[in-house]
């Protein structure tokens, strides 16, 4: 299995205590409400904490679709959380996981820095393919926006 990383940062308007709490403390209840597409969380296995899987359902071209989401690590004093992709539409079928580590700090004019590493872990040594990063990539930064937008008009 080879691991290929990927760095990436976008800035939002939120202030970064509102955002990690929307989208680590409070997300199987905002992103349910903020993305129309978005059906249900459970927990699959674990109490909430790391180690624990998420079975995420959402609509995606008219048919329900799954992700599972296994959080990795929760660092609440320094905005710091961790999950992987370990199943489900979201997963290519040449990754094992896909490892998101995130961190928030203070941005300009209240907002937040989101810093992100991403770590694909590949079946083999094949790189990830690059279109399919390129969707994922899209599809990750729409939801940000959208649960961004919903933070902003519920303030």
């Amino acid at each position: 299995m080879a691991v290929f990383t990927f760095e990436d940062q976008t800035t939002s308007p939120v202030a970064p205590a509102t955002l990690y709490k929307a989208l680590v403390k409070d997300a199987d209840n905002i992103v349910p409400k903020a993305v129309d597409s978005f059906k249900s969380v459970e927990i699959v296995e674990g109490n909430g904490g790391p180690g624990t899987i998420k079975k995420i359902s959402f609509l995606e071209d008219g048919e329900t679709k799954f992700v599972l989401h296994k959080i990795e690590g929760i660092d609440e004093d320094n905005l710091g959380y961790s999950y992987s992709i370990v199943g489900g539409a979201a997963l290519p079928d040449t990754a094992e996981k896909i490892t998101i580590d995130s961190k928030l700090s203070d941005g300009p004019n209240g907002g937040s820095v989101v810093k992100l590493s991403i770590k694909y872990h590949s079946k083999g040594d094949a790189p990830p393919n690059e279109d399919e990063l390129k969707a994922g990539k899209a599809k990750s930064d729409a939801l940000f926006k959208v649960i961004e937008a919903y933070l902003l008009a519920n303030a």
